[in-house]
């Protein structure tokens, strides 16, 4: 693998680091060089300071680390989902932007709650990402945010103290939390672990760096959880309520069959901003 060498200017070192990046088999290796050097320099390139050795040595250690693979958000702490900056750590999901789309479901349902303020549950939560967006988007609603890992709940706790305070954390399984909001909940929504156990992540950065407990669903379809969240959804909805799930691209009809057999209706599946059926949304009659 070529290795990092000194660069008189940032350009010519985020060029260097390009084709480092690209030669390990990063995805975006343009994206990301010039993103770390900016994280590390705090500015855009256009205003980096003069190159320093030691600024150099900072920047190859980071660039060595996402040539292993590491993610770029675990590298720069961050994420970006829909208009929020997010805390990223390792010990939770990294959000993708598939899941903008379902939280934008998710927003849509509760700006249409009429009548009283939405109250809307966050299923396996992770970093917070889906229950933050609707706290966000949607003033006044009452979030409430439900996470069974310990490491995520606390990346959750700092994202939530920094952008939304309001919003409940619960330390729970989305299968049995809330039971004293049954019936009375506007909005369910939940991105669940679904990955089949045989279908293990072809990205290193997921196969390696994002927790199994938010990866794999469970059972040899991967849709224990799911089920799970979709039985939740069905008790804590009120009459009218809507569900929103995230699901893999293959399991839009199983997922549909489930919500129907929980009694859910005007079940339909949605797609993401590539065409690919993403989520679930029905309705309590």
């Amino acid at each position: 693998m070529s290795e990092f060498r000194p660069a008189p200017t940032w350009r010519q070192a985020v060029a260097g680091a390009t084709a480092i990046l690209a030669e390990a088999g990063v995805p975006s290796p343009a994206v990301d060089a010039r993103l770390l050097a900016e994280h590390l320099l705090g500015t855009p390139l256009v205003l980096a300071p003069d190159v320093t050795p030691e600024l150099l040595a900072r920047y190859a250690d980071l660039v060595r680390g996402r040539s292993s693979r590491v993610p770029l958000q675990h590298l720069t702490g961050t994420m970006a989902f829909r208009h929020l900056t997010l805390e990223a750590a390792p010990g939770a999901f990294v959000a993708r932007p598939e899941t903008e789309v379902v939280a934008g479901a998710a927003v849509e349902a509760a700006r249409a709650v009429r009548g009283h303020a939405p109250v809307v549950v966050d299923l396996c939560t992770g970093s917070g990402a889906i229950a933050l967006a609707v706290a966000t988007e949607v003033p006044g609603s009452q979030v409430i945010a439900v996470e069974l890992s310990p490491d995520a709940l606390a990346l959750a706790r700092r994202n939530v103290d920094a952008l939304a305070p309001d919003v409940r954390l619960v330390a729970g399984d989305a299968a049995t939390a809330l039971p004293e909001l049954d019936g009375t909940v506007d909005v369910v929504v939940s991105n669940p672990p679904y990955i089949p156990p045989d279908q293990v992540p072809v990205d290193v950065e997921v196969r390696e760096h994002d927790p199994d407990l938010a990866l794999y669903g469970g059972g040899p379809d991967g849709l224990d959880v799911p089920r799970a969240v979709v039985a939740s959804a069905a008790r804590l909805l009120r009459p009218g309520g809507t569900f929103v799930m995230e699901h893999a691209e293959v399991q839009s009809a199983a997922v549909r069959e489930i919500a129907a057999a929980a009694g859910l209706v005007d079940v339909a599946t949605g797609e993401d901003l590539t065409g690919r059926d993403r989520y679930v949304r029905a309705r309590r009659p």
